[in-house]
């Protein structure tokens, strides 16, 4: 009567050790959404733009150093 105790504890353990140990598959799922961009080429590419905000700053800089010379006429 004893032995059948322990044969039936071993038994659910060794039966609980391999259930409880067990992976779960899970699904992974990829979501891929196509995204429309619109560009401009009107603007050039980044070095382009980059010059024409510098031709600014230097411009406005060569304009007040004129005006500080004043009109020689």
């Amino acid at each position: 009567m004893k032995l059948q105790k322990v044969a039936i504890a071993a038994l659910i353990l060794v039966g609980l050790s391999f259930t409880s140990c067990r992976e779960t598959e899970t699904k992974e799922t990829t979501v891929v959404r196509e995204v429309e961009v619109e560009t401009s080429d009107d603007d050039g590419g980044i070095l382009e733009r980059t010059a024409k905000k510098v031709d600014d700053e230097v411009n406005k800089e060569i304009n007040e150093e004129i005006e500080k010379i004043g009109d020689d006429n």
